[in-house]
């Protein structure tokens, strides 16, 4: 018998072709064969917004050929990414070549190792029409929005602008950023800021002035700061308590599209395209010395954050191995994903986690290393038990002022060992150990000092902020990072300076008059409530054309007010 499997990548199916052997003729789509053309609007309104598809320009022979190919093979499995998108470029390719939708042809892939293909051939299902539907929901919604708006705004502000559901509510974040910074307006404060020692040690350690008869202290202006260090010459410095305590630090989860995203973008200065090159790449596989052609992580398009229990299995021999018992915790630890998710895919992981980074180190480029390296160190450390801190906060007193210290040292280092988050500021906590110091100790002042400071505007978006201001809002999902972030660039709306985002003068001018004329289509909570309703048409609690109906009639109205 001769099977035919359709993939979406060459290097995926020159991969999957190895591990299922003769009898399997294994081809890629290169992505998506038929789509709405772009020269008209393609969506018949009239008729129940019947979208109008037709095969994308240049891949007419392609087609012939798959079609000549599925003809003489016994057997079609539609093996696309496992996704919304993925599911619809099955059911696109089903529609061409006349197979029945009821068949169980499709199949997927989490994971491009032998397992994971052999995991996905046992277990074909048919299309899930449910997933089509969202996904064509999605792309006739946007089409009748970018189509409608485009002309408007263009007409409005200058020719050849366009307009996009997601990258809209993308730019006002960005813009309204902008604003509150330009509306800002910074207050003076100061610090007193304290060095002392303790002898017989001579390590130096740090305080900050807190409050004056027990009422905290807020220091304006120079002068208050000048009087403050006057009252305080010659004064005595005595430790008056002294409070103990222990503190739990845990990992992080394993990552999901949107964190690999920021992390990547914050330790490596990775943009978000660069990222998931790689990431792709590691899914699709690479040919690994020693190994053969494996896929070195699982698909980096989810937003779950469930990992099998096998790949747990694995994580946890390995930490015993390399770490001892007393680094897996007693209770093994379950992340919960945040709203509504496709729990059918795992968190991104390492497809073998007992296979480390430095094993495929001479295997891989760069980038594919240092990306392998980050989500492989992210996997393990969430299975690892927590970092385990001894704190120490002082309160010193000099006549009417207390000062306060505090300080931890790690009594048991955990999954730090490998591996902590970076943050997006470096406001973090940077207390460093407190020398042995306690309740009556006379301590030596070394310095002390009137610090000015002033208050911040809120820093503007980065690639990797925006992100995560969209995730956390609900708005554009994993597959859509990316484009949100580089439309917005590319339309010449936003410009990058280093890695913040800064509206230009033609986002802002489009974002005006999108609040004013079209207020939903940059509404921040509509947006998110639409992608709520996208996902519930994924499950089947709503109909696609009515969802349409519902969102092109709220669309149309002030649309045609506001021309």
């Amino acid at each position: 018998m001769s099977k035919l499997v359709i993939v979406e990548s060459p290097a995926k199916a020159k991969n999957i072709k190895g591990y299922l052997g003769k009898g399997y003729d294994v081809v890629a789509s290169m992505g998506h064969v038929r789509d709405l053309p772009s020269a008209r609007l393609s969506v018949d309104i009239e008729h129940d917004f019947t979208p109008k598809y037709a095969i994308i320009k240049g891949k007419e022979n392609f087609v012939k050929e798959l079609q000549k190919k599925a003809d003489k093979s016994d057997y079609v499995y539609l093996a696309t990414d496992p996704d919304r998108e993925g599911e619809a470029i099955s059911w696109h390719l089903a529609t061409i070549l006349g197979l029945d939708m009821n068949d169980k042809n499709r199949v997927t892939f989490n994971e491009i190792t032998k397992h994971g293909v052999e995991q996905g051939m046992e277990h074909p299902r048919s299309i899930d029409i449910d997933l089509v539907d969202a996904q064509q929901a999605r792309r006739i919604l946007d089409r009748l929005i970018g189509y409608k708006l485009s002309p408007f705004i263009s007409q409005k502000i200058r020719r050849g602008l366009s307009a996009g559901r997601v990258q809209s509510v993308a730019l006002r974040l960005v813009v309204d950023r902008e604003e509150e910074i330009r509306a800002f307006k910074p207050e003076e404060y100061w610090s007193i800021d304290a060095k002392f020692t303790n002898p017989p040690g001579k390590k130096t350690f740090a305080a900050a002035l807190n409050s004056k008869n027990g009422k905290k202290v807020k220091i304006t202006c120079k002068e208050e700061s000048d009087q403050i260090l006057s009252d305080l010459e010659g004064a005595e410095y005595v430790v008056t308590a002294v409070k103990k305590g222990t503190r739990k630090k845990s990992p992080t989860p394993p990552f999901i599209t949107s964190t690999l995203q920021q992390e990547a973008s914050r330790r490596l200065s990775f943009q978000a395209r660069r990222t998931m090159k790689a990431a792709q790449e590691l899914y699709e596989g690479v040919d690994v010395e020693g190994l053969g052609t494996v896929g070195l992580i699982t698909y980096m398009r989810t937003d779950s954050l469930r990992i099998s229990e096998e790949a747990r299995a694995a994580g946890n021999q390995f930490i015993l191995d390399q770490y001892g018992e007393k680094y897996l915790p007693k209770k093994p630890r379950y992340f919960k994903s945040k709203g509504n998710v496709q729990d059918g895919h795992e968190a991104i992981r390492p497809s073998m986690p007992g296979v480390t980074p430095a094993q495929v180190k001479s295997s891989l480029t760069s980038d594919q290393y240092k990306i392998y390296k980050l989500v492989w160190e992210r996997f393990i450390a969430s299975l690892m038990e927590n970092c385990l801190q001894e704190t120490v906060r002082a309160e010193i007193t000099a006549g009417d002022y207390t000062f306060n210290a505090s300080g931890y040292t790690v009594k048991f280092d955990g999954f730090t060992a490998l591996y902590e988050e970076s943050k997006d500021d470096s406001s973090g906590d940077t207390s460093a150990p407190l020398p042995e110091i306690k309740t009556g100790d006379t301590l030596r002042l070394k310095s002390l000092l009137g610090n000015q400071h002033f208050t911040q505007p809120p820093a503007r978006y980065t690639e990797a902020s925006l992100t995560k201001a969209l995730e956390e809002n609900g708005v554009g999902r994993p597959s859509t990072y990316v484009t949100i972030t580089s439309t917005i660039v590319a339309r010449e709306y936003v410009k990058r300076e280093g890695k913040q985002f800064v509206p230009t003068e033609l986002g802002e001018a489009v974002i005006k008059l999108l609040k004013d004329k079209m207020p939903n289509i940059v509404n921040v909570k509509y947006t998110s409530k639409m992608e709520e309703d996208l996902d519930k048409i994924d499950s089947g609690e709503k109909d696609y054309k009515d969802m349409i109906r519902h969102y092109y009639d709220d669309f149309e109205k002030p649309l045609e007010e506001a021309k």
